[in-house]
């Protein structure tokens, strides 16, 4: 694991901003006083994600005299996800908080989820709730409830509230996962997936008073196709022939009984050439031989892609003794540092 420096801050805040040059000042200064209540040192990383309203500008005038806010541009408008991910990149505390910078999140619940962090060696997530959400009921808290409990469901990770912005992390956890697309939504799963411990505690909401949400109904189907992602990788990341493969045997199967069948009534002397039934089983093998063939490609990919240096195959942390004097802090391998050690 890599050590920060000495000077490096307890505290990484991350803030991904577009368009939100009227929430700055406020945002800034909200987040400064919530930090100066408790003993903690921190950094603000406030990513300008191709605003065009002018809060790089406004960023930089902030930055000039607090040296704890270190802002970033990025090129252009790249997303949410992209924006935390270039965040996550810079970060030197060994805890991570992120929100939006909309104020509907309260900075001053911060200090409350790094507390359960400080306090409770077996979480490494915490996830905010939105408990008393202020937001249109129609619009956006009825289908926020209706996709947290299908999330909920489907990857196994049970939160009242996954849209919230406002979570603390483990430094580790951070780490260990990389943000692409539109996957900022399921941080939670993600970090299950290389193994964080996640609790989730109420925070409070507010209702927007500055500027225009980025937000519309259009993202359902958007999710809906990121959740498919998320549970394929998920569960069939390192193991992709058991996906595509089962789906093929499940098409070839039939498909294969009824060329059976339809061969037995061939040599009984029928004719089968003007059978639908004999297309349908032509299709049904051949579209389930691809499917075998596309898990075997994507078994043969992953094997590359370990061996090479990519992700890491899995994540362990060493047992320290009680006694040892460096107990506070193991080192956490991986299957490459594993790979390393024996060449």
């Amino acid at each position: 694991m890599t050590t920060a420096p000495p000077s490096a801050p307890d505290v990484s805040i991350v803030v991904p901003i577009y368009n939100e040059v009227e929430n700055l000042p406020d945002l800034v200064e909200r987040i400064a006083h919530a930090m100066s209540a408790q003993p903690l040192g921190f950094e603000l990383l406030a990513v300008d994600d191709g605003s065009r309203d002018g809060s790089a500008d406004k960023l930089r005038e902030l930055a000039a005299t607090r040296p704890w806010l270190r802002p970033v541009f990025l090129a252009r408008n790249y997303g949410q996800s992209s924006a935390l991910q270039a965040g996550f990149d810079r970060v030197r505390g060994r805890y991570v908080v992120t929100l939006d910078a909309d104020l509907q999140n309260e900075p001053d619940d911060i200090p409350l989820l790094l507390e359960r962090l400080e306090t409770d060696p077996g979480v490494d997530m915490v996830s905010g709730w939105r408990k008393d959400r202020q937001d249109a009921e129609l619009s956006r808290k009825l289908p926020s409830r209706i996709a947290n409990r299908i999330i909920s469901r489907t990857t196994g990770v049970h939160l009242h509230d996954y849209g919230c912005a406002l979570k603390a992390y483990r430094r580790p956890i951070i780490d260990r996962i990389r943000l692409y697309g539109e996957l900022h939504r399921f941080i939670p799963s993600l970090a299950k997936d290389v193994g964080a411990r996640i609790t989730e505690v109420p925070v409070r909401h507010h209702a927007r008073t500055r500027g225009v949400s980025n937000y519309g109904i259009d993202r359902t189907f958007r999710v809906i196709l990121d959740l498919i992602l998320i549970v394929f990788f998920m569960r069939y990341r390192q193991r992709p022939l058991h996906a595509f493969g089962g789906l093929g045997l499940w098409l070839a199967a039939p498909g294969g009984l009824i060329l059976t069948w339809l061969l037995v009534q061939k040599l009984l002397g029928e004719d089968i050439g003007g059978r639908p039934l004999l297309l349908a089983g032509v299709m049904l093998v051949l579209m389930g031989v691809q499917m075998i063939a596309a898990g075997l490609i994507g078994e043969l990919l992953m094997r590359v892609y370990h061996e090479a240096g990519g992700a890491a195959q899995f994540h362990a942390q060493e047992y320290v003794p009680e006694n040892r004097s460096n107990r506070a802090e193991a080192d956490v391998l991986t299957a490459q540092d594993a790979i390393n050690k024996v060449a």
